[in-house]
């Protein structure tokens, strides 16, 4: 299994690449940055081995407590972690339930300091749809989309490396 640091080179040596070809796919400099923007977010802090003590993990510093009970819950290098169709996906939706989860904290507890009323569920609802509304109005209609498929490439690229390095060292996939 390649080592962080050589993870890192390849997310970076990928950059130009994924620029260039999504500029030439879409003629959208734009929607080319900010899918390689995702995709070096990806590599970098948001990709497959976040389900260990690794490089990933701590760039998340003093926040990476956030990925402990996903680090519990998956196995190294399981196909739900480094899985091509899953991994990405869940891990989308496992940060944006942590985030939901720690928005909804803070709101109590500042509601609980100042005296105000506590935040219901569908009051986080609509703020979510709020960010939403507010991403597709300046971003696009598939902004989500395109974020997704940037750090989709990320993990692949991360997930591929992986694959490569165990077959090398042992001619098995």
């Amino acid at each position: 299994m390649p080592s962080g640091k050589t993870h890192d080179v390849i997310t970076f040596l990928l950059v130009a690449p994924t620029f260039v070809a999504t500029l030439v796919l879409t003629e959208n400099v734009l929607l080319a940055f900010v899918i390689t923007l995702a995709m070096l977010f990806g590599g970098l802090m948001f990709g497959p081995d976040l389900d260990t003590h690794s490089k990933q993990y701590t760039r998340w510093s003093v926040f990476c407590f956030v990925w402990y009970p996903y680090q519990a819950f998956f196995a190294h290098r399981s196909r739900w972690s480094h899985g091509f169709v899953f991994g990405t996906f869940l891990r989308v939706v496992y940060f944006m339930g942590v985030l939901t989860l720690l928005s909804f904290l803070a709101s109590y507890v500042l509601a609980a300091y100042a005296g105000g009323a506590i935040p219901g569920l569908m009051e986080s609802a609509r703020t979510w749809q709020q960010i939403g509304e507010f991403a597709r109005q300046n971003f696009g209609e598939y902004a989500f989309l395109y974020v997704f498929i940037g750090l989709w490439l990320g993990a692949a690229s991360h997930s591929l490396t992986d694959i490569a390095g165990t077959f090398i060292k042992t001619g098995k996939i």
